[in-house]
């Protein structure tokens, strides 16, 4: 090789900061050791996948301490370091937090869960499922690159469509699956349809070259940009489970295994708006005129629907506690748009994403913490209807007072003032970007939402009805509900811990 021609071939070579990618590279390596494991390991011994799974997790959620120091960047373009497809910033980091710690959540639910299916369940292919998902959302936040996003989005997805339906020889754990996999592949194809029209008419998938690029298109495909900004927020918004895309949520969740629900409310909505403002904000900013309204509209008519639905579940004879959770987290997802949306009309965007990752952030402990007490209940009584927490604080007064205070977060009532607070970030956000409609919309749904969440809370403390068993609480469920208990309490005591994005932002 002449001395030409090697500089050049080292320079083709990129390095690798191994240390920025290690949160989700270390996941996906915990779900392999999962699964091979599991092929070593006699059935009596199984549940020392969970607790391995558990392990990996929270050691991933560790190595996010190092990355505090500063922005890291790798996977660049030769001569440009400006153009990359993975930045670790203070963004990702946050997502990452929020998504690890969800996983978390969910894997100590999930190992009583396994426990008490007595092998209706496959422990290997469900650690390795639940860590491979959870790889693809933590590697969400950190894409900078198109591509990156939709492989990001399909490698969270895939694995939970397959936990959706693991439950062999349920039939509504099929049908929740199958419904959720075609609605969810149909959403995909026009996602890629998007992108592909982003790219003809930019030339590139970085998210910062497309924000300089779309600029200056050409007249004649000035509808072609447009029509492909439209199509590629669709995946983002069906994964944030967006009305009109929201329509195989109540069924999933109820289909799916509790945990898997619970991980679907947080980390699944984590994916949708972690993508929607990467589109949005980094790549597609001058395009506010085109996604602002959109999203306004989808805030709006979510939030009414999704509250609206839960309101109806009060109709039906002995209405589910999941299903209830799952119209409930569709009106989230409704306040979670807001300020995405109110980033279109103000000049500083930067603060309304932090509003929204700071609701986010309160609705993840606070939503865990309900699904905890739902998987508690769920193991002596199958239906798991809301009927069923009739006199709950009379025989698991912490559990009782548990789920009242986190439905009082998720109203936004006291004591549970990081709902309240969070709630009123959102609407100030909404106001400060002169969307005076959509603030007037979320006030009512929050007066809509009140209902349903006080006559629950109020269920938890009437006498109950005949005789009522106490609740076992086995260890890891207890983990759980300790920590989504002392995380609410903590964000209810000090709310700037998480308040403070919203006037510092994340970019």
């Amino acid at each position: 090789m002449s001395a030409l021609a090697q500089p050049l071939a080292a320079s083709a070579v990129q390095s690798v900061d191994w240390l920025a990618i290690a949160p989700p590279t270390l996941t996906a390596v915990v779900a392999l050791a999962a699964l091979v494991t599991d092929l070593f390991v006699p059935q009596a011994r199984k549940p020392v996948l969970g607790w391995l799974s558990v392990a990996g997790l929270a050691a991933a959620g560790l190595l996010l301490l190092p990355l505090l120091d500063g922005d890291r960047a790798t996977f660049c373009l030769t001569g440009q370091p400006d153009v990359c497809s993975y930045r670790a910033d203070h963004f990702t980091l946050v997502i990452q937090f929020l998504v690890l710690g969800g996983a978390l959540l969910a894997a100590l639910l999930s190992v009583t869960a396994l426990k008490d299916a007595r092998g209706g369940l496959p422990e290997g292919e469900y650690w390795f499922l639940l860590l491979s998902s959870a790889a693809g959302a933590a590697l969400m936040p950190a894409a900078r690159d198109l591509a990156t996003l939709v492989v990001a989005l399909e490698v969270a997805s895939l694995p939970a469509f397959a936990l959706v339906g693991l439950r062999h020889g349920d039939r509504r754990s099929s049908d929740a699956a199958l419904k959720f996999f075609l609605s969810s592949v149909t959403a995909t194809a026009v996602t890629l349809l998007g992108v592909s029209f982003v790219y003809a008419t930019t030339g590139t998938l970085y998210l910062t070259q497309i924000a300089e690029r779309v600029q200056h298109v050409d007249g004649r495909l000035l509808t072609l940009a447009q029509t492909g900004v439209v199509l590629t927020l669709v995946g983002f918004a069906f994964k944030l489970a967006a009305v009109p895309f929201h329509f195989w949520v109540p069924d999933t969740y109820v289909g799916a295994p509790l945990p898997i629900a619970a991980y679907l409310s947080v980390v699944g909505k984590a994916v949708g708006f972690t993508g929607l403002i990467l589109v949005t904000v980094v790549a597609l900013p001058s395009y506010a005129d085109v996604w602002g309204p959109a999203l306004a509209a989808l805030a709006a008519l979510t939030m009414t629907v999704g509250n609206v639905g839960a309101l109806r579940q009060q109709a039906t004879r002995a209405y589910s506690a999941v299903r209830l959770l799952a119209w409930s987290s569709v009106g989230q997802a409704g306040y979670l748009l807001v300020p995405i949306a109110a980033a279109g009309y103000t000049k500083d965007p930067q603060k309304a994403i932090g509003s929204t990752v700071a609701y986010a952030l309160m609705y993840a402990a606070v939503n865990l913490g309900a699904f905890a007490v739902a998987a508690l209940v769920g193991r002596t009584r199958e239906r798991n209807r809301v009927a069923d927490y009739r006199g709950l604080y009379a025989t698991n007064p912490l559990t009782a007072l548990l789920l009242a205070f986190f439905l009082l977060c998720l109203a936004g009532l006291p004591p549970g003032v990081i709902g309240l607070f969070a709630k009123v970030t959102v609407f100030s956000a909404a106001v400060d970007a002169g969307l005076g409609w959509l603030a007037v919309v979320m006030a009512v749904n929050v007066v809509i939402a009140l209902y349903y969440y006080l006559q629950w809370t109020a269920l938890l403390f009437r006498a109950p009805e005949g005789e009522r068993a106490g609740h076992r609480v086995p260890a890891p469920l207890t983990a759980a509900l300790a920590l989504t208990g002392v995380l609410g309490v903590a964000l209810s005591g000090a709310p700037q811990l998480v308040l403070r994005f919203a006037s510092h932002g994340l970019f």
